[in-house]
């Protein structure tokens, strides 16, 4: 595979991207998942997709008294239970946040990465969530406050 990932963490209640890793497209997202856990959060779940779940990262969550929020797998050749499927609909709701980050850097922002090596491409993508931070600090700004 070519290309390169941006694996986020962002702010549950305003969307703001809190940390981030960049890796190759050819790597396991969930390879980089200790890198985006942001320890300053307050909140104690943690809601990511199934491509970060792994007894590794259940057990390092397990650890620090966070609570997993990852969707589940089903089994190669078999259906998720009724109640997985369930638990994943409704954790859907919560972490289809993230993707509105990536929606708005392909859309809006026009990302698109072309560079040759890492260091390259971690710059640009860096540059991109930096960017949407202060875009998402702008429309934040302009909201008015409640009454």
């Amino acid at each position: 595979m070519f290309g390169y990932k941006n694996h986020i963490s962002t702010d549950r209640r305003h969307g703001f991207i809190r940390r981030w890793a960049v890796s190759s497209a050819a790597e396991h997202d969930s390879r980089r998942f200790r890198e985006v856990l942001d320890s300053g959060n307050t909140g104690a779940d943690v809601w990511a997709d199934t491509a970060y779940r792994s007894r590794k990262n259940e057990e390092f969550m397990a650890k620090r008294g966070l609570r997993s929020k990852v969707h589940f797998r089903r089994a190669p050749g078999k259906p998720l239970s009724q109640a997985q499927a369930k638990a994943n609909a409704a954790r859907s709701k919560v972490r289809s946040a993230v993707e509105h980050v990536f929606a708005c850097q392909k859309g809006p922002m026009a990302l698109f990465v072309r560079t040759i090596g890492i260091a390259r491409a971690k710059t640009k993508i860096g540059m991109a969530n930096l960017v949407y931070n202060m875009r998402r600090l702008v429309w934040w700004d302009g909201r008015t406050a409640p009454a």
